[in-house]
């Protein structure tokens, strides 16, 4: 779904819609989901995770700008610190000790979508070949892969003020790209 349609749907959801709130879920459970499964490694964990994001996204919708970003960016960002605060809290197993396979319907998006989502993705990926290594590095380690500041100091043996930096002005750094762009 384009951004403005989300920008118009969020707007109302904020105002209490609840059509346009199931409009939102159907065009974006399922990368939210994606976003949870990817960090938790379970799909159980992902759906509780997921479908906490949605209840935090409907209270937090009035809060809404456009100027922190995307309404898709808004909504994973939601959905990434809460599966974070989720594996943070888990001690009985390790993540990385499951090994349930993961099976996730097939939803091929019509082929507008998969040409907006194309050129996105080509400028993103070109934004951060601009960074340097390390940098790139952190935030893929912290967007991507759920890592937090500490977990990617230890992994790269950087201090951990570094990593936050590293992170904060590489974000900067995209942000503009993409904004030039």
């Amino acid at each position: 779904m384009a951004q403005p349609q989300l920008d118009q749907l969020l707007r109302a959801a904020a105002n209490g819609d609840q059509d346009a709130f199931r409009a939102i879920y159907d065009a974006t459970s399922a990368k939210l989901f994606g976003v949870a499964v990817r960090i938790l490694k379970r799909s159980d964990l992902a759906e509780d995770v997921t479908q906490d994001a949605y209840l935090k996204i409907w209270d937090a919708a009035p809060s809404y700008s456009p100027d922190i970003g995307s309404p898709m960016s808004w909504m994973v960002a939601i959905t990434r610190n809460r599966a974070i605060d989720v594996l943070r809290k888990r001690t009985e197993v390790g993540v990385d000790d499951q090994k349930e396979v993961i099976e996730q319907e097939d939803e091929t998006p019509d082929p507008y979508e998969l040409t907006a989502q194309s050129r996105d993705l080509k400028a993103l990926l070109g934004c951060m070949e601009m960074l340097k290594p390390d940098q790139r590095q952190c935030l893929l380690l912290a967007y991507y892969y759920g890592y937090t500041h500490e977990e990617i100091s230890a992994r790269m043996s950087t201090p951990v003020g570094t990593v936050k930096s590293w992170i904060r002005r590489s974000l900067a750094r995209v942000k503009k790209c993409l904004d030039d762009g």
